[in-house]
């Protein structure tokens, strides 16, 4: 009698039971060759220009659970030029003028593995350089973000906010209300060296009237809209 209650468990096991569940992707396995993971302990310059892939310590305060899931695994491009855009600049023409082709891919996965490493990257909060609840949204003024971001305040000398329009060296944000969680846009535009003292991005000094109204603009930024 008592092999009846074994035998049942080992079924379990064998069938699917939660002893033989796939274990989570290794993210240090599978990004850390292109991504930093922790926070770097002595950032540099160097680091910076040759790093292969953005920093992802912080991706859990970053981006947006489901826009992770479905760009794992269909990856398009962020940034125009790449990481480094100048890398990828053709010679003799102007220097914004891309060779798409030279830009490197990033390897798809399946609908199973990107939910799991979606997962294991929303963990990645960073140390406190996003304060949730800091952009407040209510009364906004959109038209006036929508000005700023692309006269007053010069976000588009770098940032693309429709495709085809505006600079490359830094990422396209037509998509940014998709991709990127409101806080972390806030955080970022009022100091992006809190994330790395090197970063090229400079610091504005922007109001918080302003960060609060071009943060709603870019949340209102969204793929097919």
């Amino acid at each position: 009698m008592r092999l009846l209650p074994l035998l049942a468990g080992v079924l379990a096991l064998s069938f699917g039971g939660s002893a033989l569940a796939q274990p989570a992707p290794d993210l240090k396995a599978q990004c850390s060759s292109c991504h930093a993971l922790e926070k770097p302990a002595a950032p540099s310059v160097e680091r910076l220009w040759s790093r292969k892939g953005p920093d992802l310590w912080y991706a859990g305060a970053k981006f947006n659970r489901d826009w992770l899931v479905k760009w794992l695994q269909k990856p398009t491009t962020i940034r125009p030029g790449g990481v480094m855009w100048f890398n990828h600049a053709k010679p003799g023409e102007p220097r914004d003028t891309l060779d798409t082709a030279s830009l490197p891919t990033h390897p798809a996965v399946d609908a199973a593995t990107a939910a799991k490493l979606a997962d294991a990257l929303m963990a990645l909060k960073g140390d406190g350089v996003v304060t949730p609840g800091a952009y407040k949204g209510e009364g906004a003024n959109l038209a006036m973000g929508k000005l700023a971001f692309g006269k007053l305040r010069g976000c588009v000398a770098c940032h693309q906010d429709k495709s085809g329009e505006g600079g490359v060296s830094g990422p396209q944000l037509y998509d940014a209300g998709d991709r990127l969680q409101p806080d972390y846009v806030q955080a970022y535009m009022k100091d992006p060296q809190a994330f790395d003292r090197f970063v090229w991005m400079p610091r504005l000094g922007l109001s918080d009237p302003d960060l609060q109204r071009i943060t709603a603009y870019i949340t209102t930024l969204k793929a097919g809209k």
